[in-house]
C-alpha cells in the first residue's frame, strides 16, 4: 500500500514516568521548522503534559498544535475521542506534517494502531512508527519483571494466590508493539547494569527492534520520524496479551488530583512529594506548584521514590497559583497518607 500523501503519525508510549513528555517536548524543540501536531493522553484529572509541552516557548509548540484527551486511556476511548481528534488536526487549513501521539503510561498502544484501520483516517494518515520509552533505573531495580523464583515458590506454597502483575503486562504490551525502544536515563546506571537493561528488554521483543540509550529524552528526531512502519498493515507482527476485540480496563489502578500548597522553597515540596510516594502503592506523582516569592512555576515529577524539579515557565498575569498534584497508583493505595505527607 503506498503512502503518498499520508499524514505521519508516530505513537510515543511508554510506561509511567519513563519520559515521554519530555522526548516529545524535545522532538518539538528541535523540528528545525516542521509543522508539529501533538495529541497528549492524560490519565487523571489535571492537563500537565499539555501545560509543559505548550510551556516550551519554540515555534510550532502552542497551544493550538497540542491537542489534549483527558481523564482516561487513549486505548479505551478511541472512538469517542481519539478518532474525532485526529480528524480535527486533518480538517485545518495548513494540516500538520507530523503528528505525535503521546498515550498515558497505562495505554495498550496496539488498539490505537488497529483505529488508524477506521475508513474515516485510514486514507489520511498511517503510524510511521511506535516508540516505546523505557526508565532504565526503574527496569534495573526490577519494578515491572517478574521474579521466577519467588513466583515458582509462591506457587508452590498457595496454588490459589493471583500470579497476574498489572504492571508487567502493561510494559510488555508496550514493547510488543514498539518499532523503536528509547531506553531513558541510561546516564543514571553504569554500563554493565546498561546491558543488562538492554537484554532484558530485547527479551521483551517479538522481533529485532533498535534500542537506543538516551538521557533527558535528547535523541535526534531523524532518529524517531521517517520509520516508515505503516503499523497498521503489520499487526500480525505485534503480539498483545489482549486479544482481538477484549475488553481492556484499568481496573488495577486508579488516580487522584491533590491540592497542593505553596513551597518555602523547591527542596521542601520535592522532600513532601518523596514522602509521599514512600505509601505503599503509588507509582507516580506529577504537577505543579507555587513557590514563595518566585515568579516561576514549579514542575514536580516523581517515579517511585525518585524526584526530579524544575522551574518551567514564568506564572502568567491573572493565573490562578493553586497547585495540583496528580497521583497514580495501584487500586486501594494509601491516599489519606499520600495526602498528608504532600501537606507537611
Amino acid at each position: 500500500m503506498t503512502l503518498v500523501n499520508k499524514i505521519p503519525c508516530t505513537i510515543v508510549t511508554g510506561f509511567l514516568g519513563a519520559g515521554k513528555t519530555t522526548l516529545v517536548r524535545h522532538v518539538v524543540e528541535n523540528a528545525k521548522g516542521r509543522r508539529l501536531a501533538i495529541l497528549v493522553n492524560e490519565f487523571g484529572d489535571v492537563g500537565f503534559d499539555k501545560s509543559f509541552l505548550a510551556a516550551c516557548g519554540v515555534e510550532g509548540c502552542t497551544e493550538d498544535s497540542i491537542v489534549e484527551l483527558p481523564n482516561g486511556c487513549i486505548c479505551c476511548t478511541v472512538a469517542d475521542d481519539f478518532v474525532p481528534a485526529l480528524e480535527t488536526l486533518l480538517s485545518r487549513a495548513e494540516p500538520p506534517e507530523h503528528i505525535l501521539i503521546e498515550t498515558s503510561g497505562l495505554a495498550l498502544p496496539k488498539p490505537l494502531v488497529q483505529a488508524f484501520q477506521w475508513p474515516a483516517i485510514r486514507s489520511r494518515v498511517t503510524v510511521d512508527g511506535v516508540v516505546a520509552v523505557v526508565d532504565g533505573p526503574a527496569v534495573a531495580a526490577g519494578a515491572f519483571a517478574e521474579d521466577p523464583e519467588a513466583l515458582a515458590a509462591q506457587r508452590a506454597a498457595d496454588q490459589s494466590v493471583d500470579h497476574d502483575n498489572p504492571l508487567e503486562e502493561v510494559f510488555e504490551d508496550q514493547l510488543l508493539c514498539a518499532d523503536l525502544v528509547v531506553l531513558n536515563k541510561a546516564d543514571l546506571i553504569d554500563a554493565a547494569t546498561r546491558a543488562r537493561v538492554r537484554g532484558e528488554v530485547e527479551g521483551h521483543l517479538p522481533r529485532a527492534v533498535k534500542v537506543v540509550e538516551t538521557a533527558n529524552g535528547a535523541i535526534d528526531p531523524l532518529v524517531l520520524l521517517g520509520l516508515g512502519a505503516a503499523a497498521e498493515d503489520d499487526l500480525a507482527s505485534r503480539p498483545s496479551h489482549h486479544g482481538e476485540g477484549e475488553d481492556h480496563d484499568h481496573d488495577d489502578f486508579e488516580t487522584v488530583a491533590l491540592p497542593v500548597r505553596p513551597a518555602v522553597t523547591a527542596a521542601d515540596l520535592a522532600a513532601r512529594v518523596e514522602k509521599a510516594a514512600e505509601a505503599e502503592g503509588v507509582l507516580r506523582i506529577k504537577g505543579f506548584a507555587e513557590v514563595e516569592g518566585k515568579p516561576m512555576r514549579l514542575v514536580v515529577q516523581g517515579v517511585g521514590r525518585r524526584v526530579a524539579h524544575h522551574f518551567d515557565r514564568p506564572w502568567r498575569a491573572g493565573e490562578a497559583r493553586d497547585g495540583k498534584l496528580v497521583v497514580i497508583g495501584l487500586k486501594g493505595f494509601d491516599q489519606d497518607a499520600v495526602a498528608a505527607a504532600l501537606a507537611g
